[in-house]
């Protein structure tokens, strides 16, 4: 069975087509698929789709790219949320450092409450990390949260190694099915095999053969095959170890 760690199912994007969406993840081996929240407003719809599909699972958080237009009274509703409906993680939350001009103190803040929550809840997270590994590892350390997952790493193998350290694996996805990714692929072909998951991210970050149109949970096999191959490992080999991996660190049953 293939897990896939990472999977807005919620998004808009598959608003025309979810259930058969979902049905060709099921019939292609995806037995679970994680679906993280990114804002308060959307935590009613995570709910809603998690229950209606089967082998889904929630996480709830909110996103750094969405907290400018969040209060912080967001955070007394996560924590609602997460006392009521006990998910998998905390997440998506991080860090998002990409533009050079974003509210980065808005962004700790948040980031920091929710890492509060994630402890005090013992919940693991889910990490959205992009261009701000180290600034995320430190607020990691000073958290004492159990671990989680950092969601479509791309940073370098110390940065690598020490959120392994952390009780963290690392999500590879479409990305890796890139040649030209060459620190991402070396990544996902050179770490312990306890230290990886698959993801999707759909319906974004599509692997090359979809050519920039929407991702979907049912590319996960071919991106597992793709890794498999970087790794020189069997698929199932890969698919059995990701998927053990990502139900020892989100509590998944077996």
């Amino acid at each position: 069975m293939l897990i896939d760690t990472h999977c807005h199912l919620d998004a808009a994007e598959f608003d025309g087509d979810r259930a058969a969406v979902h049905a060709a993840a099921r019939a292609a081996g995806v037995g679970c698929i994680v679906v993280p929240a990114v804002a308060v407003d959307g935590f009613a719809q995570t709910k809603s789709v998690v229950a209606a599909h089967a082998g889904c699972v929630a996480a709830y958080g909110i996103h750094p790219l969405y907290v400018t237009a969040a209060n912080e009274a967001d955070i007394a509703t996560l924590r609602r949320w997460l006392a009521a409906e006990r998910p998998v993680a905390v997440g998506e939350i991080g860090l998002d450092f990409y533009t050079g001009d974003e509210d980065r103190a808005r962004q700790e803040w948040f980031f920091a409450e929710q890492l509060a929550l994630a402890r005090e809840f013992d919940l693991p997270v889910i990490l959205h990390v992009r261009r701000a590994v180290d600034r995320v590892l430190w607020h990691l350390r000073r958290s004492g949260v159990r671990g989680g997952i950092a969601h479509a790493f791309n940073g370098s193998r110390q940065q690598a190694d020490e959120f392994i350290r952390l009780g963290f694996v690392l999500g590879f996805g479409g990305a890796a099915t890139f040649s030209g990714s060459t620190r991402i692929r070396a990544l996902a072909a050179a770490l312990p095999a306890e230290a990886i998951v698959l993801e999707t991210d759909a319906p974004d970050i599509p692997p090359a053969w979809l050519d920039g149109s929407r991702n979907s949970p049912a590319e996960l096999p071919r991106i597992a095959a793709e890794i498999a191959a970087l790794r020189g490992v069997a698929p199932a080999e890969l698919a059995a170890a990701t998927a053990a991996n990502a139900r020892r660190v989100l509590s998944l049953p077996g």
